[in-house]
């Protein structure tokens, strides 16, 4: 054991220049990320901002009795799969698709202006997209001038109708961070040999049996790896998105379970009781990591692409 102590000591020593790099971000993440575990305490405490966390009673699992028979929470869960479970499909195929149509573009020029516009809409703070779409979803925003022109004759402000919210919602995180998503794919797909597909080409195979074939299975890594982190964030839905987009009408249907922890623990000031619905999906979410790193190593031969 002292001799590996030693050995790595003399490696880092030999590299110190490369490794001082990620000083800044391994103090990061022991200030953000592992520091505030101990702020988990609060879940089984009564905490008030009058006492400290030393001294707030401890209740056991009185907080979490209360979330399962807090009829808003379970509103809150409800809101949060229903929008993630829409975002999931869409957005797991959609960068695959978008990526292999960028690869297969043959005009540079072309190519890189369809990556830049794809890409644009994800440097954009949610400040100003959902600006852009209460505007466009307004009584007289583009949407309803859109319908209109062809019949429609619809005058209703989407954004205060919630049945509308998760379609909304959904197909707007889409369009946001779809072309952003296709960076890993084309990063994989730039490193297959091209070889593959002379051969391929040689044999008669047409491009969309090369795109199943060969292009496809290349990345059925990075595939298995975006199902697993996009499974395990089921529950860890868009905060920025909706304390822009909710309003009072739309509530019922726009509060995610982030929001609801937002609004008791800063707004009510109920930290206790917010620190045990965010340690409660955490839990969960670990747990559908898990689950879904099993079933994508069993459709892996066994291999882990964790």
């Amino acid at each position: 054991m002292l001799v590996r102590i030693q050995s790595w000591f003399k490696n880092w020593i030999r590299q110190w220049q490369l490794q001082s790099m990620i000083l800044p971000g391994i103090i990061f993440m022991i200030i953000f990320n592992f520091i505030p575990i101990y702020g988990l305490v609060l879940a089984f405490k009564s905490y008030s901002v009058t006492s400290t966390v030393q001294d707030s009673p401890w209740v056991g699992l009185q907080n979490f009795q209360t979330i399962i028979q807090d009829k808003y929470f379970w509103q809150s869960v409800e809101n949060t799969i229903g929008i993630s479970t829409i975002k999931l499909i869409i957005e797991f195929f959609l960068p695959i698709i978008l990526a292999i149509m960028i690869f297969e573009l043959n005009w540079l020029p072309f190519k890189k202006i369809v990556q830049s516009i794809t890409y644009l809409p994800h440097f954009l703070s949610w400040i100003i997209l959902g600006g852009m779409i209460i505007t466009w979803m307004s009584s007289n925003g583009m949407l309803n001038q859109v319908l209109n022109v062809f019949g429609a004759n619809i005058h209703t402000n989407h954004m205060l109708d919630a049945s509308s919210y998760w379609s909304i919602a959904s197909l707007s995180d889409v369009w946001k961070e779809a072309g952003w998503g296709t960076i890993l794919y084309l990063a994989v797909m730039s490193q297959i040999d091209p070889t593959y597909y002379e051969a391929a080409k040689m044999d008669g195979a047409s491009k969309l049996r090369q795109i199943w074939s060969i292009t496809i299975p290349e990345m059925k890594n990075i595939i298995a790896l975006n199902l697993i982190l996009s499974v395990s964030g089921l529950f860890n839905s868009n905060l920025d998105q909706t304390l822009v987009l909710m309003n009072s009408q739309n509530q019922p249907k726009s509060e995610v379970i982030n929001s609801y922890v937002y609004r008791v623990g800063l707004t009510q000031g109920d930290f206790s009781y917010a620190t045990a619905v965010g340690l409660g999906v955490s839990v969960i979410s670990v747990v559908l990591l898990i689950i879904t790193n099993v079933i994508t190593k069993k459709l892996n031969d066994n291999q882990s692409v964790l």
